[in-house]
């Protein structure tokens, strides 16, 4: 006999928090997570705590961690994103259901990247973000790539100053973390970490890390994009001091310097934010409203039109010929 089911209702959308009053990430591993009402339990040698599912935003489940079907029920339900990360949250491995039902952000966003006016436009908004000081709406891909290279040089410049470590430049395999110098080790440890964090958000939005603007042809491209926007005020600075500290584990060290950096959850505010603004027009980013669950059939006269109507059966005055065509259609498929 299997216990006794505690049933819960499914919270409508609006009554879910928005991406900013979630308490963004939560970390576990090597331990149990089931379900007891509406909380998830975590359980480990120290004992058993209940975490309110509504209030998350990412559960990020590392090494050693087990999860129930009743937890994972719950989570679908509150519309909390699973991520299946390795230790420290560093390696992405795989992800559950996103934050919003909405296809929105992603439509926008497949949009935007097919088109090339529109890309390198969103691009440009990228570099802006660099040079808040600067115009570089008349800048060509190529003097952006230029002016960006030029940026990153100068930021290396000034932390090696700043923490007397020797740079002489980005050399490193992603095979053999050990075969390259201390800050190198850092800078990829440090890189690693972010790279986990933006991957979380933009599938927690329902966005494709695939679908990039600058970065192209990798599953991770928009990760890299985004990613790319934070490296000079976060990860250089840090790995640059972890190397100038010569711990033993130069990787553990980074990794939880990151981790402590961004623990108060503003740098996921302002991805998220960051990645509205990219996407969105000034209106729609500004709405920090969870897109609706709403299932529209496309229409390639008006957009899209209503879902659940029998189009063969009910004729609209101004449209009875592409109505008749519509039934006709599903007619020959039956």
């Amino acid at each position: 006999m299997g216990s006794k089911r505690t049933s819960m209702d499914k919270p409508g959308l609006h009554a879910l928090p928005t991406v900013r009053d979630r308490f963004s990430f939560l970390y576990l591993e090597r331990c149990t997570i089931n379900r007891q009402d509406g909380a998830i339990t975590v359980t480990d040698a120290r004992g058993t705590v209940h975490v309110p599912a509504a209030s998350l935003g990412v559960l990020m489940l590392g090494p050693g961690s087990t999860i129930s079907h009743r937890a994972i029920e719950l989570i679908g339900d509150t519309a909390t994103s699973v991520i299946w990360v390795g230790e420290r949250g560093v390696r992405y491995y795989a992800h559950g259901q996103p934050l919003t039902h909405s296809a929105h952000l992603l439509i926008r966003q497949a949009e935007l990247v097919s088109n090339t006016r529109s890309r390198i436009a969103v691009a440009r908004h990228m570099y802006q973000l660099r040079f808040p000081d600067e115009d570089v709406s008349k800048l060509s891909m190529q003097q952006l790539r230029g002016r960006e290279g030029a940026r990153i040089r100068a930021v290396y410049r000034k932390v090696s100053q700043d923490t007397g470590v020797h740079w002489k430049g980005r050399v490193y395999n992603p095979n053999d973390f050990g075969g390259s110098d201390a800050v190198n080790m850092a800078l990829s440890a440090a890189h690693a970490c972010l790279y986990g964090v933006v991957h979380s958000v933009i599938v927690a939005l329902g966005c494709s890390p695939g679908l990039g603007f600058i970065h192209t042809g990798h599953e991770r491209s928009f990760v890299y994009d985004i990613a790319d926007l934070y490296k000079a005020e976060l990860t250089i600075p840090i790995a640059f001091q972890v190397a100038a500290e010569q711990p033993k584990d130069i990787g553990g060290t980074t990794r939880r310097r990151v981790r402590d950096a961004i623990a108060d959850g503003r740098i996921l505010e302002t991805v998220v934010r960051d990645i509205r603004a990219l996407l969105l027009d000034k209106e729609e980013a500004q709405d920090e409203r969870l897109d609706v669950n709403i299932v529209r059939l496309w229409d390639d006269r008006t957009g899209a039109v209503a879902h659940g109507v029998s189009y063969g059966k009910r004729l609209d005055e101004d449209d009875e010929g592409l109505e008749e065509g519509y039934g006709n259609l599903l007619e020959e498929r039956s």
